[in-house]
């Protein structure tokens, strides 16, 4: 145990800790947080949870997101979903700044914040310490010229030549950071002063992390996948077509809804659309637990372990 959550230990009666689930997707993270609000508030010390999930913020965006049900969330108190429509853009600097005030708000009311989440960078622009670059709105005009008039490869190719660490952080094919990381180079000299540090910028957090091995992950990931077809995905993003999503910013690119359009627009079969978003949603599963095995702060326990285990790792802290 850190020095610094040794710390935190001894005001923990003053001040609600904060507490972190995080892992690959389809881990069980969001029921495992409500199963731990559910029983922390039973015993007398209240508990809410705070999305961290970069879609879930987006009305209508439900199955695709697999975003808890008001059934599911049994009466706890959700923070930070169904706040934006989907043709609003989210910068990691814009939910930051919503999730800190979430945060500091349940603790203010004495209540434990729960951060639940599998988008490791907005989850650690939470937590750490977390510095933005500047931004500049002309430049950022020219860029997203160039991109529009040169095409996605090209701009990616020259995020690599500048900085070939910045680019292997970043998808090829998402247009927006790569736009974000051009203008922070050319600004700055260099993209890495966005990534974080593993330095908190919260007082009493407590990370735990749900541990899963490569074929259990794969596995859940093709249920959960069929699960959401099953459920009325393809419809989910046909609906949200005629209310913008082709055009919005963020929401558009979300892992499943992407395969979807193409499909719909008959770029592809509705079979390869699912295949591809298994594929996708795999190799992002693997990237998000690759950065946070790299965090020697994260408590790993299996993915199938309950809340007693959880409240464990809590009460030692």
């Amino acid at each position: 145990m850190g020095t610094e959550q040794q710390q935190g230990a001894s005001t923990v009666d003053a001040e609600p800790p904060v507490v972190v689930l995080l892992g690959a997707t389809a881990t069980g993270k969001s029921s495992l947080a409500v199963d731990l609000a559910c029983q922390m508030s039973a015993s007398g010390h209240p508990a809410e949870v705070v999305n961290a999930d970069s879609m879930l913020v987006y009305r209508g965006m439900d199955i695709g997101t697999a975003k808890p049900t008001m059934e599911e969330r049994r009466g706890i108190p959700h923070h930070l979903i169904d706040i934006m429509d989907i043709c609003e853009p989210a910068s990691v600097a814009l939910f930051q700044n919503l999730a800190r005030a979430a945060i500091a708000d349940c603790q203010t009311r004495g209540v434990t914040p729960i951060v639940v989440g599998g988008s490791a960078l907005y989850l650690h622009a939470i937590i750490d310490h977390f510095d933005f670059p500047p931004t500049d709105e002309s430049l950022r005009a020219r860029l997203t010229s160039d991109m529009e008039n040169l095409g996605t490869e090209v701009m990616y190719d020259r995020l690599r030549t500048l900085d070939p660490e910045a680019a292997s952080g970043i998808e090829p094919n998402n247009s927006r950071r790569i736009i974000r990381a051009l203008e922070s180079i050319e600004l700055t000299g260099s993209f890495k002063s966005t990534l974080p540090a593993w330095t908190y910028a919260l007082d009493h957090v407590i990370q735990i992390g749900l541990d899963i091995t490569r074929p259990d992950m794969d596995r859940r990931i093709e249920t959960r996948v069929d699960h959401m077809w099953h459920q009325g995905f393809v419809e989910e993003v046909r609906v949200l077509l005629d209310k913008g999503l082709r055009d919005a910013p963020t929401a558009s690119r979300a892992i499943g809804y992407r395969q979807i359009i193409d499909y719909l627009d008959d770029q592809t079969t509705e079979q390869q659309a699912k295949d591809l978003t298994m594929v996708k949603t795999r190799q992002f599963s693997r990237k998000q637990l690759s950065w946070w095995r790299r965090d020697p702060r994260v408590h790993w326990i299996p993915f199938s372990s309950g809340v007693e285990t959880v409240s464990s790792l809590i009460n030692v802290q």
